[in-house]
């Protein structure tokens, strides 16, 4: 765990925190415990490289302030709106013995392990972070769920994970789901027209085309024929 260097603050004006920033720090307070508040300040180099790890809204850090090292949790930074450079921060001292809630959260190993991924089966994770009530002493930085050996179907429950001693979730009274291991979603595309196909269509109608000239040719030939008849009926009357 590294240790961040603060520095007690005796701004008392909004020009004065201005010019605190201006010189590169940020101004933030550490409250909790039976300790007064106290004013400190920052540097913005070492905040952005504490704003930039992984989850840290949930890792205990480390002050020295004064000589003295304290540990704590970062609870709220603000942000400038314009520039988005922090502009305020606050810390919470954990004290000894005392509980705190906060959101851990989850991580997935092993995903080359489970037989149902290798099947073409889809994580589907319904909570990423787990709200959990921890001692001060005792905060995990995040939740391990191993998938190894899990094949399509299975359910991985808030009770299939190893919490830390004195560690429960905030949730009671149901073993609620963290993720899914889901079988492939298959979307079958509309099957294209073949060539052939149009070909044969194409045939059909020119079959029926020809099937209706050949009709009238023949139509028009008993109408010629029967006309002769009547002629030749005629003729013999006379």
């Amino acid at each position: 765990m590294s240790i961040i260097q603060a520095t007690i603050r005796e701004t008392k004006t909004k020009g004065q925190v201005n010019e605190l920033r201006n010189t590169g720090n940020v101004p933030g307070i550490v409250y909790g415990g039976e300790q007064p508040n106290e004013k400190i300040s920052i540097s913005t180099k070492e905040l952005k490289n504490l704003i930039n790890k992984e989850n840290f809204l949930s890792n205990v850090i480390s002050i020295n302030l004064d000589g003295k090292e304290q540990k704590v949790l970062t609870r709220n930074i603000a942000f400038d709106t314009v520039t988005d450079e922090p502009i305020h921060f606050d810390l919470m001292r954990i004290v000894k013995g005392g509980k705190i809630i906060l959101e851990i959260p989850v991580k997935f190993v092993n995903n080359e392990l489970s037989p149902g991924l290798k099947r073409g089966g889809v994580l589907n994770i319904v909570r990423r972070k787990v709200e959990l009530r921890c001692p001060a002493e005792n905060i995990p930085t995040e939740l391990v769920v191993d998938l190894n050996g899990l094949d399509i179907g299975t359910s991985i429950k808030i009770s299939s994970i190893n919490l830390p001693e004195n560690v429960t979730p905030t949730i009671q009274g149901r073993d609620f789901v963290i993720a899914t291991v889901a079988a492939p979603t298959v979307v079958k595309e509309p099957e294209k027209p073949a060539e052939a196909e149009d070909g044969e269509a194409k045939d059909g109608v020119d079959a029926s085309a020809d099937s209706g000239e050949k009709a009238s040719l023949e139509g028009e030939k008993s109408e010629g024929d029967k006309s002769k008849e009547e002629e030749k009926s005629s003729s013999e009357k006379k």
